[in-house]
């Protein structure tokens, strides 16, 4: 007796117009069914993709995120070794203070570092590697949150994500270009959505005490992050006191670089408004006359009652 399995059944498939028959070899009792399962969950999967791509709205999303980002990546390529002068000036900044010096007035081809002094031991990690490496790391990190916020965004709204992000492609290719810490904040605004309390308002309130356009933002944390967001701000502002000295040279660094171009790059924060928005049940009913109307109407209302009320007291 032998204990291998039975050769494959031979099994006769009808003749064709000419007599001719056809045997071919029946392999079904050699397929497990756990293999035989996990082809149909993939068959089911690729139908369910391929009937996707009959929806108009679908592929012109996906025809939207083709061109955003070939747009960005064809940028990125043509600044080659031109890129990362911001990032740069973080990773410098940090070495010539670790190394005693002064970050605010950087010798060599820097900017200089204009965040707050007591900031720079958060860059630390990160500014100790190598160059080559830290832009790398920099870049690529930023990179792949930036599509994980896309590919939440556009599981829920497939064309109105695109639309978005094709219109913030030129804001995101010159932070990732530049490697401004712009699209890190709103990343950081974006994970404020998705976190505790605490988190959310520490991470809103560090955004904040770098840039100030992060503070709309404040109108939109969820809960109690809004509390705990002024509190860290509060924590922040003191911490900018205890190191004055160093702060008031900060300012003279931040102010003295002169008038500036218009920072089209700062409209990379709009991003951060996405999680709320996709969560309301109607996001965008602010583009709608009518919905300006109802709250013309609403917010009198609400203001005389907020004011009768006491007096009826």
């Amino acid at each position: 007796m032998s204990d291998s399995a039975p050769p494959p059944r031979l099994r006769p498939v009808p003749g064709t117009a000419r007599g001719r028959g056809r045997v071919v070899v029946d392999l079904s009792d050699h397929v497990d069914r756990g293999t035989r399962r996990r082809a149909g969950v993939f068959r089911r999967a690729l139908r369910r993709e391929v009937s996707r791509l009959r929806d108009p709205r679908r592929v012109a999303a996906i025809v939207l995120l083709s061109l955003a980002f070939a747009l960005v990546l064809s940028g990125m390529i043509a600044r080659g070794e031109a890129g990362g002068a911001d990032a740069r000036a973080y990773w410098a900044g940090v070495r010539i203070w670790l190394n005693g010096g002064d970050p605010y007035h950087p010798t060599g081809p820097f900017l200089p570092y204009v965040y707050a002094p007591w900031m720079l031991p958060g860059f630390a990690p990160w500014a100790v590697l190598p160059w080559d490496v830290a832009w790398f790391v920099w870049r690529v990190g930023t990179i792949l949150l930036l599509l994980w916020t896309i590919h939440w965004a556009y599981r829920r709204r497939p064309l109105t994500t695109a639309v978005i992000v094709a219109i913030l492609a030129f804001p995101f290719g010159a932070n990732l270009d530049t490697g401004n810490i712009n699209l890190q904040l709103t990343l950081m605004l974006w994970a404020a959505n998705f976190t505790g309390p605490r988190l959310g308002g520490l991470l809103w309130a560090l955004a904040t005490w770098m840039k100030w356009v992060p503070a709309l933002n404040w109108l939109i944390l969820p809960g109690k992050a809004k509390q705990w967001g002024l509190a860290w701000l509060a924590v922040s502002i003191g911490l900018s006191i205890v190191t004055l000295p160093l702060t008031i040279i900060q300012m003279q660094a931040l102010f003295g670089f002169g008038a500036r171009p218009i920072r089209l790059d700062y409209l990379v924060y709009a991003w951060s408004w996405v999680p709320w928005l996709y969560r309301r049940p109607d996001p965008f009913d602010f583009l709608r006359l009518a919905t300006w109307q109802r709250w013309s109407e609403e917010i009198p209302a609400t203001l005389r009652r907020r004011i009768t009320r006491p007096a009826a007291n």
